[in-house]
């Protein structure tokens, strides 16, 4: 599935890069667009893990570095039976946690920070056998192609801007600009099923066995989401581990995520579970 999906979205940026660059200029500009996007998709797809790492500022942790978390990565990677992955830093004031790459022998998993200093150990390996559920499941080589096509289309926007700036404007081309072109980055998301998070939950939770410490960590980010302004770009909302936008408004629409109370409730049924 995740197979079919990835060839879908490369094959929609083909035809929505060649379109505008038809509108553009013509049939050069539908070629341009054509060998610019066949050489995103190339770069998304070998080198996407260093264009999201490269986005977010990441740096590399070594086992020197952090030996607590290397080790419980280390350990819940082996527990999954996937190879261990690379493991970077993010600074910034965000609890964030997300895992990349085009499969589990080229994976990174990243934590922020904030999210680091914000959790207890329990529920940061909660969190983190989340992420790994992620490998494990091949859900990352579809986020981070998203999340490098979602930049691919904001760069489109701005050619489309300076190609009719200085001259006569297209309104049907400017139409599918400031309209068209975010509802294909939608699409993008969309192609992001909500179910994969219940998913790596579930997967999660029966990895670490500590499903309540994975519900109090989504508990805390949700409160901190809930009672601060969240600076994120909603283009990139699912690379994070629990939806970073007020569930309000036209931000509504980018969710990526399911609701967070529904997410716990799972996971409290889980514990139950595990306990008889």
């Amino acid at each position: 599935m995740n197979f079919l999906k990835t060839t879908l979205l490369m094959s929609a940026m083909i035809v929505l890069f060649m379109a505008v660059g038809q509108a553009i200029y013509g049939q050069n500009g539908a070629i341009i667009a054509f060998v610019f996007v066949s050489v995103l998709n190339f770069g998304s797809y070998w080198y996407c893990d260093k264009l999201v790492l490269m986005m977010q500022n990441a740096q590399p942790v070594t086992r020197a570095d952090a030996p607590q978390l290397y080790h419980v990565v280390e350990r819940l990677a082996s527990s999954a039976g996937i190879p261990m992955p690379k493991i970077y830093r993010i600074p910034g004031k965000l609890p964030n946690a997300f895992a990349t790459g085009r499969d589990p022998q080229h994976a990174v998993v990243a934590v922020t920070d904030c999210i680091v200093r914000t959790l207890t150990p329990d529920e940061l390996e909660g969190v983190l056998s989340h992420e790994l559920a992620h490998i494990r499941n091949r859900d990352i080589l579809i986020s981070a192609l998203a999340a490098t096509m979602a930049g691919g289309i904001s760069v489109m926007v701005r050619m489309v801007f300076w190609g009719f700036s200085g001259r006569d404007s297209n309104p049907l081309a400017l139409l599918f600009t400031f309209i068209f072109a975010p509802i294909a980055a939608f699409m993008i998301r969309l192609g992001i099923s909500r179910s994969r998070e219940y998913e790596a939950d579930a997967y999660g939770a029966r990895l670490c066995g500590k499903p309540l410490a994975l519900a109090s960590a989504l508990s805390k980010i949700e409160d901190m989401r809930n009672y601060h302004t969240l600076d994120v770009e909603p283009s990139f909302a699912h690379m994070y581990f629990a939806n970073p936008l007020k569930s309000e408004g036209i931000q509504a629409l980018f969710q990526t995520h399911p609701p967070t109370k529904s997410r716990i409730a799972r996971l409290q049924v889980i514990a139950a579970e595990m306990i008889k």
